[in-house]
Parts: C-alpha cells; sequence; structure tokens
C-alpha cells in the first residue's frame, strides 16, 4: 500500500466518519465528558450551506438553501449549544468550517457569534479563530462582522486562478471575483490569510499551475495548503466518466513543483499539504490535535474525546444531505444531550490516532510526549514503522517522515488505519 499510489485517502481525522455507527444506548453527553479534561478544548461549528457545491466536494453542506432553513438552523444550533458543553468547559480554539460559515448574512454571523460567546462561553475575542470563506462571500461587511469578533484566520478555497481550470474543478468561479475577495480579507485586517489550492485538475500544466502559485504568492498568505484533487463517488466530479492516465505521476510533479516553489519563498512546510510563513504561530487550525477534546456544533460537526468520538449522521449525497439536515433541524433540544453516531476508541486506537496524527505532521512524532501519555515506545507499540525507514519514508526509528514519506501521506494514513477501522469503512454504504 504505502508503495503503491501516493493518493489513497486524506486522514484529516482518525477514524473517519465512515466508521461511526448508531450507538445503542445513547450514551448521555454528561457521562461521555464527565471524567475528560475540559480546560483546553476546541469548538468546532458547522454550517452547512454553501452558494454552490464544487464538483470535487464530499463535504456535508447544502447549496442555495432558503433563507427560512438558515435562520430554523441557527435558532437550532443555540439550542443544542445549550445542551451539548459539559459544565466547566472552557475553550483554547475555535473554528467555524463547512460548508461556507460566510454563506450567513451579516446579521446572522452575530448571531451565531452571539450563540458561542454567551450560549457557550467561548471567548471570542480572546483565542484563535478560523473562520472558511469563499469568493463569492468574502464580502466587506460579513468580514467586518468576523474582524469584530476577533477572527484570527480566515482560509478561502481558490483551488486556481485560472477561469477554465477552476471550472474543470466544478466550480464556476471568475479570477476578478477571486482577486476582490482576497482584497476585502486584507482590508479586513484579519492576522492570517489562507489560501488553497487544488493539483491535478483536467487541463493543468507545470506552467498554468506555476501562475496560479504565483498569484497566490503575490497576496503574500500567511499560510498556503497544496491539496491534490480526489475524485470521489456522490460528487459532481464522481457523475463524469473522465480518462486520467497518468494522474498520479502528474499530480505528484505538480506537488513536488508547489513544495519547492513555496520552499523557495521562505514558507515552512508543516504537512503535505500546510504551508506556513515562519513569523505565524503555531496555533492554527490543526483542530485533530492529539490532545485537546472537541465540542462540535452543527449537524455535521464531530466531537471526541480520548476513547470517543460522535456526531451526526454522515452523508455527500444531495438528498441524503437534506434527509440529515431535516431530521437535525426537527429534533427536540433534549435529543441533544445524547451521542447519537461514532466509535469508541480503545486505548491501542488512542495509540494508534496519536501516532498517526503526529507521523503525518513534519515535525513527527514527539517519543518523550507519546511515552508520558501511553507509558510505552511507539517503536515498540507499532514494529512495523521500521518498514517505512526500510523504504526511506521515514528517518530512522521511524518517527518522522523524510520528504519522500511526507509527500506520501496520503497512503502512509491508510496504510497505518487500524483493521477494525478499515472494515467498519468498508461496511459503510454511502448515502
Amino acid at each position: 500500500m504505502i508503495t503503491g499510489s501516493p493518493y489513497q485517502g486524506y486522514l484529516y481525522a482518525y477514524p473517519h466518519k465512515t466508521s461511526y455507527r448508531p450507538l445503542d444506548p445513547r450514551p448521555a453527553l454528561a457521562d461521555v465528558w464527565r471524567d475528560e479534561p475540559k480546560d483546553a478544548l476546541f469548538l468546532y461549528v458547522h454550517i452547512p450551506f454553501c452558494e454552490m457545491r464544487c464538483g470535487f466536494c464530499n463535504l456535508f453542506t447544502r447549496a442555495n438553501a432558503p433563507a427560512e432553513q438558515v435562520t430554523a438552523y441557527l435558532r437550532q444550533l443555540r439550542e443544542q449549544a445549550s445542551r451539548v458543553a459539559p459544565q466547566g468547559a472552557r475553550f483554547a480554539q475555535a473554528a467555524f468550517g463547512g460548508g461556507t460559515p460566510t454563506y450567513l448574512e451579516a446579521a446572522e454571523l452575530d448571531q451565531l457569534f452571539d450563540i458561542c460567546t454567551t450560549v457557550l462561553g467561548a471567548r471570542l475575542p480572546g483565542i484563535p479563530l478560523s473562520v472558511e470563506t469563499s469568493p463569492a462571500t468574502a464580502t466587506p461587511d460579513r468580514l467586518e462582522v468576523l474582524s469584530a469578533h476577533g477572527t484570527t484566520r480566515v482560509s478561502i478555497g481558490v483551488q486556481s486562478f485560472l477561469d477554465a481550470e477552476a471550472h474543470a474543478a466544478g466550480r464556476p468561479q471568475r479570477r476578478v471575483d477571486v482577486e476582490r475577495a482576497l482584497g476585502a480579507i486584507r482590508d479586513a485586517r484579519v492576522p492570517v490569510l489562507n489560501l488553497d489550492l487544488i493539483y491535478g485538475i483536467d487541463g493543468q500544466t507545470p506552467t498554468s499551475w506555476q501562475l496560479s502559485l504565483e498569484a497566490a504568492l503575490a497576496w503574500q498568505p500567511e499560510e498556503i495548503f497544496l491539496y491534490p484533487l480526489y475524485v470521489r463517488p456522490l460528487t459532481g466530479l464522481g457523475r463524469r466518466a473522465v480518462s486520467r492516465d497518468d494522474w498520479d505521476a502528474q499530480r505528484l510533479a505538480l506537488y513536488r513543483q508547489g513544495r519547492e516553489t513555496l520552499l523557495a519563498a521562505g514558507y515552512r512546510q508543516e504537512s503535505m499539504r500546510q504551508f506556513r510563513l515562519p513569523h505565524v504561530r503555531d496555533d492554527g487550525p490543526d483542530y485533530s490535535c492529539q490532545d485537546d477534546g472537541m465540542i462540535g456544533l452543527g449537524c455535521g460537526a464531530r466531537s471526541y474525546t480520548r476513547d470517543l468520538h460522535y456526531s451526526f449522521d454522515y452523508a455527500v449525497g444531495v438528498s441524503e444531505v437534506r434527509a440529515v439536515l431535516d431530521d437535525y433541524l426537527s429534533r427536540p433540544s433534549t435529543d441533544f444531550a445524547y451521542a447519537e453516531v461514532g466509535f469508541a476508541l480503545d486505548a491501542f486506537e488512542q495509540r494508534r490516532r496519536w501516532l498517526i496524527k503526529s507521523l503525518l505532521r513534519a515535525e513527527g512524532l514527539d517519543p518523550s510526549a507519546y511515552r508520558e501519555r501511553f507509558g510505552s515506545a511507539a517503536e515498540s507499540d507499532f514494529p512495523q514503522l521500521t518498514t517505512l525507514v526500510d523504504n526511506g519514508l521515514a528517518e530512522p526509528g521511524g518517527l518522522r517522515l523524510t520528504p519522500a514519506g511526507l509527500e506520501r501521506s496520503d497512503a502512509i494514513g491508510p496504510w497505518l488505519t487500524s483493521g477494525a477501522v478499515r472494515e467498519a469503512m468498508a461496511g459503510y454504504r454511502p448515502r
């Protein structure tokens, strides 16, 4: 697996939601959180609305939701917020994702901040807060609300500065709108601008990729994420019958071109995807951190403690997403006091999660922190790490990936996934 395709799956969290199953009986959140550390939690708020659904998107989101559904969603978020946070919870970081949080109008964003501050007690402003946006919704009035409430990072999915490439990825945008949005974000003086680009789009060449890289660098973003294009089931691109000969080789070559361009421009590589200017504080959006618990708010959000990850039902297909959303909106507030769908992590799955989420970062795994947490050595718990060393993908000891290993993160993550999680993911039936 680790020497096959470099592009097998993005492990942005472990275990993946497709391994979650209904919890029977439903555990009460009061019990789930009773013995958990609660003084440095991560708050994640999911807004499942976008002005369009990109061709590559498999996120839980609905395009062009009617205004009354957005109103109902905010009302239900407030109900859920009153039930989900454990007593004594304190938040150290926060992120609004989706979907596109700035699909909300400025006044609706004010309501969202009010829910987080008055109901959940999050100190906004006062803690690092990342908010996702899009070229069409990064408007001055919305950005003014984000800035007024202390947003420290805005992330915008540009994907490509070439209109033809953006359209090929199922994103009907114009560069003039992208540039307008980037100017508005800079005018709002949010400390960190993150810009997402995608490589491997149909028709993309090294020359056109370089044009997008240089256009991005012209804005001097504090962070840049480089994403390989994936074509997944139930997405717009997934419904097209397109042959992509030598696609792995093309994506790998474009990744290396992007990496070298950003390193030459002074960026520091943090993971396969993330590049950051050296002066930027390390308090970004990595809300799958090993030490933090996370409270998720909204029907597309996950929450996690040390031994239980939980959420609402997962869906990708348009009609199924709408069904889950309608179900969420119809719930009595008492339902939000329970975990419904999830995955229980035993002691070894907790070790594996720590390993995977550390190893896929450029700095690798801290052996002292691992031993302090688990009372054992990672090398002993995971002897298969020697395979990475033998293949030149990790440094001696296997706890830090080489550049060749880092670029194969999307193969190494699935390779390290446990048999139990792999079996559960294989048994998932897409909705």
